[in-house]
């Protein structure tokens, strides 16, 4: 030990200034007191990343922990700190870089999830095991998911539950692996692609598995790379999500990979692109949750592209397709005969006459797979809140100011629009779209009405948010969560009819503020906090996963959790989904925090319980929870099983909680319906012949259909020009004459830089590079502050403005018509390829 503190010793000063210290800190917490915790983040904040990598440096180099070193180097590596890994251990190579997630339009970062496998092949999860990513897992599982001390570590057995499940996929048929959360079908699919692999070594096969999430792509791409590693290195394995598709094409990264582990609109975009001539480049397609391939989902979509080939007869081989899931029970349906249908058309969809389920060793898969206690909480209404009667009044104001710039009732007709519903929101959305292509023949007058308009709507969206949270959570959230948002208001532009509707809350706050201080209890947090009495009083290891439907919500539960004495030791971690542009007093989360909130919860005692929306209830692994609560959360058969199937340890519970009788209903029905599929399920395996009929039949219909779709012709594009004004204001931005495409299709710059006259910039939050486009600079309009896009370099040529259409309405210079497009697809007018020589001097 006293050597490794020499080593750090001596290479301290260099070693300080590659680190990210908080980052190293939240990967070995336990090398670390919770005042060194405290420090280091404390100094990092307030004097730098180097200062607190020192004091990091300094901790642990009077550490009397006896793995610090190797914890600090695993702790490197996971967060790709190589420099410094490589002054630690000069023998490390350089070439294990972590993949990076990049979206055009979302900020995210590099993230590496911890897999744990409830219940894997007894080999499989030996491997993991000796990895050190299985360590408790005999203890949350209750049992004998290890390796037998006296079996062969490069002996691969699965269990038979597994090995029943995989047998279709062995003998190369189309197969759906239908089975419970937490069975273990990421083994199986890894044992699926381990045997295709040596099977079908002299053709040399390809295979792809698919992800629907970044975070579970990360957590699956994980599993494969470190399984392949440990017993076969020669099979080459490479994983690709968000922009990192654009950078390489993908019939080079399939030419010299093995495996490819990406999300699905990648596969998309490079057959769009022709960078793959067709799907048959691949042996085997794995699609991770394939309930999803439905519609226009990307799974979908290349399941028509291989329909199209398969039907049409072309002579090419066609790969073999695998899909996981935990409930075939997609779509609508009240009878049996119904879910059979919609079954088949699953079946159809994915071109798999099989559906692989455990019946011969049920009792074995029982004996690993805890299907939690379930029950339901009614609750009664708050009644007679007076907050929701001053916020009714604010809306009902707005209402009619809004009526006294324009009629808005002319501009939307959704009806029995109440305060407080999704259906008022509803009413927004389309109020707001049909604004900004509205036309009057004063052009200034349109422009102030428009952006009035908004202004109202906006607030009145504000104030909707703020009653469904007072619905759910504490008026005292409720009302921050509209403080947020006026303070945001009073930083940003300002304006005439913003400062008249500000006025409008600060004179009704006080009283707000005495409300949310002195006024009546919520009965569901109530109902809520007993429970969470009762459960940690019964067991204090508990660890619970708590549901609710909307971001905000989430915070709001978070807020009410720390700030009540009996319930704050739980240290509630938030997991959400990424940042939206549009979303103002909530940012989302990086991929790197949704990281640390799950280690958090999933490694130690600093959390106890995780509150999220939907982008935990699908695929992301939890092993260790084991309370399971769903707050006004419901929805179809899918999502019910994989929800409660975020409880995986023994003696799992999941509580619904309500003051909706309706809702309770409802989930009592699915419920109904998981039954329902059970049977028809068991029904469609005795009933082969039919089955397949009805499989043919669909895919017949739905090639006829695409068919007639694909053979309308393209809606031609006119080399008229156009004005781009701001959806928002209505300000003139640009013409379509001065727009150009970039060679990759997807980034639409301005050549004519006086645009620069009209808009605004301010340093981009999160600079990064696609391909050749470097996001530098935000672009707002400069009247109403409206989202225009970015300014970039592109090509090493500086400050190119990218915009986004839906930031804009087009209006036709000879008929003055206003046109609104949400994407660059839809647009009617022609638009060049960009040409270096285009570009006008500002």
């Amino acid at each position: 030990m006293r050597d490794h503190k020499a080593l750090l010793h001596h290479v301290e000063a260099s070693f300080t200034k590659h680190i990210k210290p908080t980052e190293v800190v939240s990967c070995m917490p336990k090398c670390f007191s919770p005042r060194e915790c405290e420090e280091i983040k404390a100094i990092t904040e307030q004097k730098g990343q180097i200062a607190g990598a020192e004091k990091l440096t300094e901790c642990l180099k009077r550490s009397d922990k006896t793995n610090w070193f190797k914890l600090l180097k695993l702790a490197l590596e996971e967060r790709n700190f190589t420099i410094a890994l490589q002054l630690l251990d000069p023998d490390t190579e350089n070439s294990g870089k972590e993949v990076e997630d990049v979206e055009a339009n979302g900020d995210t970062a590099t993230v590496r999830f911890e897999y744990r496998e409830d219940s894997g092949a007894d080999d499989l999860v030996g491997d993991l095991n000796q990895m050190g990513l299985t360590e408790n897992q005999d203890k949350v599982t209750g049992g004998s998911a290890f390796l037998e001390p006296s079996k062969p570590p490069g002996e691969r057995k699965l269990r038979a539950y597994q090995r029943e499940l995989a047998v279709p996929a062995f003998e190369g048929k189309n197969t759906i692996i239908c089975a419970p959360t937490g069975s273990g079908k990421t083994i199986v699919a890894l044992a699926i692609s381990e045997h295709h692999l040596k099977s079908k070594a002299d053709q040399k096969p390809k295979i792809v598995f698919m992800a629907t999430k970044v975070d579970v792509y990360e957590q699956q791409y994980k599993l494969f790379k470190e399984h392949f590693n440990r017993t076969d290195q020669d099979v080459r394995i490479t994983g690709l999500c968000g922009d990192m598709g654009e950078q390489i094409s993908l019939d080079i990264i399939a030419e010299t990979n093995d495996i490819i582990i990406l999300t699905p609109q990648i596969l998309v975009n490079a057959l769009n692109r022709k960078d793959l001539p067709s799907l048959s480049v691949f042996s085997l397609l794995i699609f991770d949750e394939c309930h999803n391939a439905t519609r226009k989902h990307p799974y979908n979509v290349l399941m028509a592209s291989y329909l199209d080939s398969k039907l049409s007869r072309r002579k090419e081989s066609l790969p073999q397709i695998v899909g996981l899931t935990a409930s075939v029970g997609v779509g609508t349906f009240k009878y049996q005969q119904e879910a059979e249908n919609n079954i088949c058309q699953l079946c159809a969809n994915l071109d798999a006459s099989i559906i692989s389920t455990v019946s011969d060793n049920k009792e074995e898969l029982l004996s690993f797979v805890y299907v939690p206690e379930k029950d339901f909480f009614e609750v009664e209404k708050r009644s007679g809140d007076p907050f929701i009667a001053i916020i009714h009044n604010i809306m009902s104001r707005i209402e009619v100011l809004a009526k006294k710039e324009y009629d808005i009732e002319s501009l939307s007709h959704i009806e029995n629009r109440d305060h407080g519903t999704q259906k008022y929101e509803q009413w927004i959305v389309d109020v707001q779209k049909r604004c900004k292509v509205l036309q009057l023949e004063d052009k200034e007058k349109e422009s102030r009405v428009c952006r009035a308009l908004f202004n109202y709507t906006e607030h009145l969206r504000k104030y909707n948010d703020a009653l469904i949270i007072n619905e759910d959570a504490r008026t005292k959230d409720a009302l921050d969560y509209l403080k947020a948002f006026f303070d945001q208001v009073r930083q940003a532009g300002f304006d005439e009819t913003e400062q008249k509707l500000t006025a409008c809350f600060d004179t009704e706050y006080p009283h707000l503020l005495q409300l949310s201080q002195q006024g009546q209890q919520n009965p569901k947090l109530e109902q809520l906090k007993y429970i969470l009495d009762e459960e940690y009083r019964n067991d204090e290891q508990t660890r619970t996963v708590l549901f609710v439907r909307t971001r905000a919500l989430a915070d709001a539960m978070k807020n009410w959790i720390e700030e009540t004495d009996t319930l704050k030791f739980l240290k509630p971690g938030v997991l959400i989904g990424r940042a939206r542009k549009s979303n103002q007093t909530n940012s989302g989360m990086t991929l790197n925090s949704k990281k640390g909130v799950l280690e958090s919860f999933k490694s130690s005692d600093q959390s106890k319980i995780l509150i999220a929306t939907s982008v935990a209830d699908e695929g992301i692994d939890i092993p260790q929870c084991n309370l399971v609560l769903m707050y006004e959360y419901v929805g179809n058969v899918v999502k019910m099983i994989q929800v409660r199937g975020r409880g995986r340890a023994k003696g799992s519970k999941c509580f619904l909680i309500s003051d909706r009788k309706e809702r309770i209903e409802k989930e009592k029905l699915n419920i109904l319906r998981e039954k329902i599929v059970e049977k028809a399920i068991a029904n469609l395996r005795q009933s082969k012949e039919s089955m397949q009929a009805k499989i043919d039949t669909f895919q017949r219909e739905d090639k006829r259909i695409r068919d007639h779709a694909n053979s309308m012709p393209e809606r031609p594009r006119t080399n008229g020009n156009f004005k781009l004004l701001c959806a928002k204001c209505k300000k003139f931005a640009c013409f379509s004459d001065d727009l150009r495409v970039g060679h990759e299709g997807s980034h639409h710059i301005v050549v004519e830089r006086s645009i620069f006259n009209r808009c605004e910039r301010s340093p981009h939050p999160n600079p990064r590079r696609f391909g050749q486009l470097e996001k530098k600079m935000k672009m707002f309009c400069k009247h109403c502050k409206n989202d225009w896009g970015i300014v970039a370099t592109y090509m090493n040529i500086e400050d190119m403005p990218v915009i986004k259409i839906d930031s804009f309405v087009a209006q036709n210079c000879v008929t003055n018509v206003q046109h609104y497009f949400r994407k660059w697809k839809d647009v009617t007018f022609a638009i060049r390829r960009f040409d270096i020589a285009d570009i006008k001097p500002f």
